[in-house]
């Protein structure tokens, strides 16, 4: 494989392009990257026969997070990605060819992908490093892409900042709800608090197993995948607690309906199956300490893929990953042995509900915002 390199590590900025071919395919790989990203653009050509439909697959070695696409749809679990085309370009005559793009967080030193695989064949690679030269002009802004805030989420099957809301309480697309028992919490619309636009949702938290108070999104799940991506901005005023709280559940059709949540425990964020109580990362002290603490006073951006073909989570902090929140079917000692020993059963989340349930001590004032859930990454 002939590797070539553009590269200016001095203003951040770097220029690669990877090619690998062997009979069966060739991949063309042209990054731009800067400090804390990058975008790709990649062209794969068929060199087998005629190909109905197409799938990319590669890996990372570094710390790149793809975060949103274009002409194809591209999903990660993990280091592990997959790009499937997008339809219109399914079709691959032999020396046919098609471009996709997408874009993502990285660190300046990532290297680029070299394993890559056209339906399974693989593309080549020698895994000689490239020269470096430096590029005459590198740009000073990355490409546009979508903003980093508000509501342009491209197709997610859940897209709002609540700006629709027109009265104190939810409504239209947002519904109260308090599963299995009312309280005293509650729900509204806030006009005072916002990440962007002038509204958001505010769910008084109260202590104590019969205080349920959840928005739930009226739209249906149950089609959104292979990978099901979620992010929301969400403030709140409370260090979590050592109890058992969630402020995130998505009811799930591989427990019968019953959640599979997001909250804290032992003052950091954990997921936890309602069906067997199991938890990601495992209660231990070394289990906790993988996990993040949920900064409160401020807006957080908090991001969940979950795959619904095996079971697979990963969890980011802003652009940061949680390695204590990773689940990816090889089960690891104080993170996910005992949530892969409870079920088999992939999880396939059919709804979302944001809100506050404390199974103890626990009294919050959360606030959500620019929300979004669907098949592709949303960016932060």
């Amino acid at each position: 494989m002939a590797l070539t390199a553009l590269a200016l590590l001095a203003s951040g900025f770097t220029a690669m392009s990877a090619s690998g071919a062997e009979p069966g395919c060739r991949v063309d790989y042209t990054l731009n990257g800067w400090a804390d990203g990058y975008t790709a653009q990649i062209k794969v050509t068929n060199l087998g026969p005629e190909l109905d439909g197409w799938r990319l697959t590669w890996t990372y070695t570094g710390n790149q997070q793809v975060m949103s696409a274009w002409n194809a749809t591209v999903t990660q679990t993990g280091r592990s990605v997959v790009a499937v085309d997008a339809g219109w370009n399914g079709a691959l005559a032999t020396g046919g060819s098609a471009d996709f793009g997408l874009q993502g967080t990285s660190r300046p030193t990532d290297p680029a992908p070299a394993d890559f695989a056209l339906d399974g064949v693989p593309c080549g690679g020698d895994g000689t490093p490239p020269p470096t030269t430096p590029p005459t002009d590198p740009p000073t802004t990355p490409p546009p892409t979508d903003p980093p805030t508000g509501v342009d989420c491209g197709n997610a099957v859940v897209c709002s900042d609540f700006e629709d809301q027109t009265g104190p309480a939810p409504s239209g697309t947002w519904r109260f709800t308090a599963p299995d028992c009312e309280g005293t919490g509650t729900a509204a619309v806030d006009t005072a608090v916002a990440h962007s636009g002038s509204r958001s949702l505010r769910i008084d938290g109260r202590a104590g197993y019969c205080n349920h108070a959840f928005v739930a999104a009226t739209a249906d799940l149950s089609s959104v995948g292979p990978v099901m991506y979620v992010r929301m901005w969400v403030r709140h005023t409370t260090a979590l607690p050592t109890a058992h709280v969630t402020f995130v559940s998505l009811p799930d059709a591989s427990q019968g309906g019953r959640g599979l949540r997001v909250g804290g425990q032992n003052g950091a964020l954990q997921w936890n199956r309602e069906s067997d109580d199991a938890t990601l990362p495992a209660q231990s002290p070394a289990g906790v300490a993988l996990s993040r603490p949920l900064p409160t006073g401020s807006w957080q951006c908090l991001r969940f893929a979950i795959d619904t073909t095996a079971p697979g989570l990963d969890t980011w902090l802003g652009d940061d990953p949680v390695p204590g929140l990773h689940a990816d079917g090889v089960p690891t000692q104080d993170v996910d042995q005992q949530w892969l020993s409870g079920t088999t059963a992939p999880p396939r989340p059919t709804a979302l509900r944001l809100g506050w349930e404390s199974y103890g001590t626990g009294d919050d004032t959360v606030w959500f915002d620019d929300v979004a859930v669907g098949s592709a990454p949303p960016v932060c």
